[in-house]
């Protein structure tokens, strides 16, 4: 009898037939997308020849839509409906917009949506949010490819800026599913641009990325070995971008016009006329020492002469902010600037004359330039994808990524212990073993947090859920076991399991869409400026729950036992007792509160000892030697 082959469930009856993956770089500013044919990495073109497209979405009021270069050219007749630079307010809330008065849209908040308080912006097509409008760039690149390859599109690897945190991630892969795309995976887009020169240049040691596009910037750290890309240590500042170039030159140049008191006043159209000439004369000014900016407003044009200089003092502060960036990177991954082998640019605004000074003059050594920082993202996300899609058997690409910040949960008295540390290669699983605050607890109250500060407060809170049904036990008898795992997108669920019981509660943690811009960069530099502080608050905070459970296990020892203590034993304890309640209460320093603490414990020694003794006779009273 013949043998017939049947094909796995939802497999090409073929197995080696390809399978069509690509890589999408989802830009601030523009988008690709990417795949490998022929074993070579290459953008792919629309029907124009273009390989880019603009991240730009205009909404018309016949329910069409412009997506790319034709919403380019009417952006500023319709401004308010022409959607760009969307990727800044990814997992963002209207409260965390930065000068909303230079922007042309009317914002609002879709408070009542599933991803409460995401912000949405109001067209001709009623509300919008990012997820939309980044959906719409999406969709447009996978039928790009599909044309292409004529054939559906099995999934792509998506790339995001490497401190985007977990609702900015969400937000992204959110997106894709709106376009009807299968996300592989989502990789920092520093480890992008790394595959991609680290294949084609076989490259070796220890690198830096750097990344500064529209929007974001970033800065990684990477050991390349042997197909290995570990990613030592991440950096960056999601508002940081060209878009902040742009409206720096564009500030200088209405005050050399004279008119820097008239930017409140400024229609829509005046502010997307106003940021396309600055984008411009940024652009002319990488080639050209000086350029004319003319901007027309109130029917009246207005010209004015703007030098290389000028617009690198005008944006120095922005320059300086990626260099602080870089240093912090560098520490993180106990690397100095000599140990560098190579700074590989990416993205657009890289090409900036001041920038390239700054990285060639900090690293001592000129940058690599060698692929286009425009196209090396995605081109490094499709050699990842067609290695995710089971096209290159003999590929042996490692990619090992990190997660920006740190993840831990709230314990007594409104401390975070962290579980995973920042900088943590992913995809990873880490656990901890925790315990019961009171006798007979049956529930445990689980906040999950982020961020590198000590104190609850100080941090970003992710998630709340419970643990129930815990069998009454002694305060400190259970064993919760809490396991963190963040899979390869940087995405987080949390488990707790009571060790003996075997009861168990899980989570997805699916954040809300509402951190602030600089929130992320300013945890790591406030976790650097205070960490004294930090340490002194938290021996203070655990010193003080320590001094709490000793306080309840002695009234607790009393009330059963009491009586086996003479008045003057008793008394001694209970003065004791009353002054580390005072201690604790007031004290500013942990040392206080531990000596307090030490000296009641002292002091109930002897009745630990007796009460055992009791327990014992008691236990054995009536019983003789055959029956025990």
């Amino acid at each position: 009898m013949a043998l017939l082959q049947i094909s796995e469930p939802g497999q090409a009856p073929d197995p080696h037939q390809r399978r069509i993956a690509v890589g999408i770089d989802l830009g601030t500013t523009h988008s690709l997308v990417a795949s490998v044919r022929n074993g070579v990495a290459e953008c792919l073109p629309d029907d124009k020849g273009q390989v880019i497209l603009p991240s730009v979405v205009r909404y018309l009021p016949d329910q069409g839509r412009q997506i790319g270069q034709e919403a380019v050219a009417n952006a500023a007749l319709d401004p308010e409906n022409t959607l760009a630079s969307v990727k800044r307010f990814m997992g963002r809330s209207l409260s965390d917009i930065a000068n909303p008065e230079k922007l042309p849209y009317k914002f609002a908040s879709q408070e009542g949506s599933a991803a409460k308080g995401m912000l949405s912006i109001q067209t001709v097509q009623g509300l919008k949010s990012p997820v939309e409008v980044s959906a719409e760039i999406l969709a447009t690149l996978r039928y790009r490819a599909e044309d292409t390859f004529n054939d559906d599109l099995h999934g792509a690897v998506i790339t995001v800026p490497a401190y985007f945190d977990d609702a900015q991630r969400q937000a992204t892969k959110d997106a894709a599913q709106m376009a009807g795309i299968n996300v592989l995976r989502l990789i920092n887009e520093p480890t992008a641009a790394a595959i991609a020169y680290g294949l084609d240049n076989a490259s070796e040691g220890i690198y830096a990325v750097f990344d500064l596009g529209g929007g974001t910037f970033d800065i990684s750290v990477l050991r390349l070995t042997r197909g290995v890309f570990e990613v030592m240590a991440t950096g960056g500042d999601s508002a940081l971008g060209g878009d902040d170039y742009d409206h720096a030159l564009a500030d200088a140049a209405l005050a050399s016009m004279g008119l820097q008191d008239v930017q409140v006043d400024l229609s829509a159209e005046d502010k997307t006329r106003l940021k396309a000439a600055a984008r411009a004369a940024k652009e002319a000014l990488t080639s050209a020492s000086e350029v004319t900016l003319t901007w027309t407003h109130a029917n009246q044009s207005h010209e004015v002469k703007l030098s290389r200089a000028q617009f690198e003092g005008a944006t120095a502060a922005l320059t300086a902010r990626c260099m602080s960036a870089v240093k912090k990177a560098l520490r993180d991954a106990k690397v100095k600037a000599e140990d560098i082998q190579g700074v590989v640019m990416v993205g657009g605004s890289t090409r900036m004359p001041q920038v390239q000074e700054a990285v060639a003059a900090f690293f001592g050594k000129p940058p690599l330039n060698n692929l286009n920082p425009d196209e090396v993202v995605a081109l490094g996300a499709a050699i990842q994808a067609n290695q995710l899609a089971g096209n290159d058997a003999a590929g042996d690409l490692l990619l090992l990524d990190v997660i920006p910040l740190s993840l831990g949960i709230e314990t007594m008295g409104g401390l975070v212990e962290r579980i995973i540390p920042r900088n943590q290669t992913i995809p990873t699983a880490m656990a901890q073993d925790f315990t019961t605050y009171q006798d007979g607890q049956t529930a445990l109250a689980l906040h999950v947090l982020q961020g590198e500060r000590d104190l609850v407060v100080d941090c970003r809170s992710l998630a709340r859920f419970e643990l129930r049904g815990i069998p009454p036990m002694a305060a400190g008898a259970a064993r919760i076991r809490v396991t963190f795992t963040v899979d390869a997108d940087g995405l987080l669920s949390v488990t707790a399991k009571e060790q003996i019981s075997g009861v168990e509660a899980k989570i997805d943690v699916k954040p809300s869409y509402g951190l602030s811009d600089d929130q992320i960069a300013q945890m790591l530099q406030d976790s650097f400026t205070t960490a004294e502080v930090d340490m002194k608050a938290r021996a203070l905070v655990e010193a003080r729950v320590d001094g709490d459970r000793m306080l309840l296990a002695t009234q607790s020892a009393l009330n059963a036992d009491g009586q086996l203590l003479s008045t003057d034993d008793r008394a001694r304890i209970e003065v004791l007792m009353k002054a580390l309640r005072h201690t604790v209460a007031t004290a500013v320093d942990a040392q206080a509160v531990e000596d307090a603490t030490e000296a009641l414990a002292k002091a109930t020694e002897a009745f630990a000892a007796e009460r055992m003794n009791h327990s014992i006779q008691k236990a054995l009273s009536g019983q003789n030697i055959q029956s025990l």
